[in-house]
């Protein structure tokens, strides 16, 4: 009972969520960065001779990500609102720059360039230096969604509502992410739920959403058999294979060596982990057995050097993570930071639950980084960025902007790290009585017959009769 008064305790702070937000992704990126060197080291050292060249890279964009924390959790409320509109088109003109070019390589069957611009399957190039169209995409819907929802308050209800312009545009940027990359649209599915479910829109819609996004699903694993993605025409349809594969897995040693080979080799990796592990480094299944070691199965990676306990500290801090959006997300009191919060923090922690669930099999295989821990330059830079924008949400609640403003920390500290929210918005206090009517004991005394009259004989527009008449 102590422990918990003291948790209670902890969390009635005014600044609890700032903390436990900073807490939480800090840790993440600290073991994404030391797994990503443990599941990295050996392969690089045998390739080019320098153990460290994945971290130094994953080093770098971290970096980055963390000055991109810094400058969004500077930024207000209205220049997120701002931001929306031109955030989506971007998204929406880079995604249709990288879809033509992976079609023109198509057919042409050669090099997806064009000029500087080039393309991969996932990913755009410039003159070498790559952005993940789809990771832009997440943060651009999450800042546009919650305007548009925002905006039109309690007229959701309505479905003439919902479909101007919300469904064409998340219609347009679902097929756009899931013709290459169908686990990233599951996360845009994740990120739209929760952005309608914090704007409390009803649930006979949530259910028809729900049949047209299986549709829609089935759609795009049906076109990967015409060339759609990293699917090709006439050979067999590996999005299908997928879901076959998970729901009705054949053999073990029949399937090892094909589309469940990776299903094998993780569950391989997380057996020989144990409850404790091998040890940091000691792992041996992201020697060549393990493929994507430090992306999508980096779970993996952990499960066999870190155990269980090394896994529950993971998920914990997801949990952590998860927790503290959901309070950002309940306690300010501005319509737009609620959806944004709540928006973001599905995106991060549905996208976890995909990654974690398909490892260990209780999800198909999508091919979704680990967030805040997987290798990748876009991914971590965007995923810092969201956590940005949530901190300065927290620091916005309106306990916290009040003990900000209490105790406001040195002008140094506020230039270099980050300036004083708003204050909540006051309520307006009533007029002080004017001497002549006394104080307000006083005014309400009642008078006797002989020193004034009744108060509504003064005007002539007095009700008559006694209290209890006109009570009837």
């Amino acid at each position: 009972m102590g422990g918990l008064a003291a948790l209670r305790g902890l969390l009635a702070r005014p600044l609890a969520s700032y903390h436990l937000l900073l807490a939480s992704a800090g840790l993440l990126l600290l073991i994404g960065l030391t797994m990503v060197f443990s599941a990295t080291s050996v392969r690089d050292y045998a390739e080019g001779g320098n153990a460290s060249a994945s971290l130094t890279k994953q080093g770098i964009f971290a970096f980055i990500g963390i000055v991109a924390f810094w400058a969004c959790q500077r930024l207000p409320a209205r220049t997120y609102r701002a931001l929306g509109r031109p955030a989506l088109a971007v998204a929406v003109g880079v995604l249709v720059l990288l879809n033509l070019l992976v079609a023109y390589g198509r057919l042409t069957d050669g090099d997806a360039r064009i000029g500087p611009l080039e393309a991969e399957l996932l990913g755009l190039y410039v003159g070498g230096v790559g952005v993940q169209p789809s990771e832009l995409a997440k943060f651009a819907l999450v800042l546009w969604g919650a305007y548009v929802l925002a905006r039109k308050g309690a007229a959701l209800g309505w479905w003439r509502e919902l479909a101007t312009p919300l469904f064409p545009v998340v219609g347009l940027m679902f097929v756009l992410v899931g013709y290459n990359d169908l686990g990233s649209m599951l996360c845009l599915v994740a990120l739209v739920v929760g952005l309608l479910w914090a704007a409390g829109v009803r649930l006979r819609v949530f259910a028809a959403l729900s049949a047209i996004g299986l549709v829609g699903i089935g759609l795009l694993v049906a076109v990967a058999s015409l060339g759609a993605g990293s699917g090709v025409r006439g050979e067999e349809n590996y999005r299908l294979a997928r879901l076959t594969v998970f729901v009705n897995p054949p053999p073990l040693e029949g399937c090892k060596e094909q589309l469940c080979y990776q299903m094998v080799q993780a569950r391989y990796a997380i057996v020989n982990g144990g409850w404790f592990g091998t040890g940091l480094g000691q792992g041996r299944s992201k020697w060549a057995w393990l493929p994507a070691a430090e992306n999508d199965f980096i779970f993996a990676v952990i499960a066999e050097e870190l155990g269980v306990v090394g896994c529950v500290v993971v998920v914990t801090l997801f949990a952590v993570l998860a927790y503290t959006g959901l309070r950002i997300a309940r306690r300010v009191d501005d319509p737009f930071r609620r959806l944004a919060a709540a928006g973001v923090t599905a995106w991060l922690v549905g996208q976890a639950f995909i990654n974690i669930g398909g490892v260990i099999g209780l999800l198909p295989l999508t091919g979704v980084p680990l967030p805040f821990i997987s290798v990748g330059g876009s991914a971590l830079v965007v995923t810092l960025a969201a956590v940005g924008m949530l901190a300065s949400f927290a620091r916005a609640e309106p306990d916290a902007a009040r003990a900000l403003h209490a105790r406001p920390p040195a002008r140094w500290v506020r230039l270099v790290w980050a300036p004083l929210p708003p204050l909540p918005g006051r309520r307006r206090r009533a007029a002080p009585p004017s001497a002549a009517r006394g104080t307000v004991p006083q005014a309400r005394k009642r008078r006797r017959d002989d020193q004034a009259a009744p108060r509504g004989a003064r005007d002539g527009r007095g009700r008559g009769g006694t209290a209890d008449e006109r009570r009837r």
